[in-house]
């Protein structure tokens, strides 16, 4: 079965937009996103292209504010702040990864939690590994949506996921054993990495090695759900997992594109959505 996100991705839009809908013609205001960008990464501006496509598609106003590389980053904290006392601004993210010498985590935990739709301030990461209710990493967020709506089970179930992430891996192993699921990690530094994988009822691969995860670390009838987005040896956009060697194996695998990348996406739009539903 080959688990595709651009049709979960699209069923969450479309309801997301229908309540938008609702709202505004009841005389509700739209929710809004600011999507906050530093310097010119291609891949960056790819990503943020796609976030705001979405968000126009559904409803939601979005602003995109872009800054250079050498910016003073009083600036940016000024942005965020300005954001963050509006009360007509329901969602801001960072973009991520920022150049080389910005401090990531400073920045983002200058957003407050009730508007930080991508669920990476330290509050919420808090509040989601204490089982509390928080905005949601998108990635992870999208995973377990994508797994409830192809009816794979995660109770009782042994996952494996390979990376250490806090974007990612992290939240999703968090998100994973609320669901019931026992969890193994691996990453980088763990030897013999079959020895995890080929066991695992479901195995997520977060490392960033395009298809690197080849038919020696897959046992049968897994599912196997690909996070990598990365370029092969021609250039061709590709994940983690070497899809076509070992798609015969598994009972389930997500695709690269079109498997978890549109959920990451609409995850951000229903994070929007819930911080705008709660402050309306």
């Amino acid at each position: 079965m080959i688990i595709d996100g651009k049709i979960v991705a699209a069923d969450i839009k479309q309801r997301l937009k229908q309540e938008i809908d609702a709202a505004v013609a009841s005389g509700r205001r739209q929710p809004r996103l600011e999507i906050i960008s530093v310097g010119d990464d291609p891949a960056s501006k790819v990503y943020v292209r796609n976030k705001i496509k979405a968000a126009e598609e559904v409803g939601i106003v979005v602003s995109h504010l872009t800054f250079p590389a050498d910016e003073d980053t009083f600036w940016v904290r000024n942005s965020i702040e300005r954001y963050a006392g509006s009360p007509d601004v329901d969602g801001i993210m960072i973009q991520l990864p920022l150049p080389d010498g910005w401090n990531e985590r400073e920045l983002i935990d200058m957003i407050p939690p009730s508007k930080d739709v991508d669920g990476l301030t330290t509050t919420n990461i808090g509040r989601l590994r204490s089982g509390q209710k928080c905005l949601k990493p998108c990635t992870a967020a999208g995973i377990i949506d994508l797994c409830k709506y192809y009816d794979i089970e995660l109770d009782g179930k042994d996952v494996t996921i390979i990376g250490r992430s806090n974007i990612v891996s992290k939240p999703l192993a968090d998100m994973m054993m609320a669901e019931g699921a026992t969890v193994t990690q691996c990453h980088s530094h763990t030897k013999d990495l079959s020895k995890y994988t080929r066991p695992a009822d479901i195995v997520v691969s977060a490392i960033g090695k395009p298809k690197f995860i080849g038919r020696g670390y897959i046992g049968y009838e897994q599912v196997v759900i690909d996070v990598g987005i990365n370029r092969d040896e021609e250039g061709q956009l590709c994940g983690d997992v070497d899809f076509d060697n070992v798609k015969e194996s598994c009972s389930a695998i997500t695709p690269v594109p079109g498997g978890v990348g549109p959920m990451t996406v609409a995850e951000l739009m229903s994070n929007t959505v819930e911080s705008w539903r709660k402050r309306i």
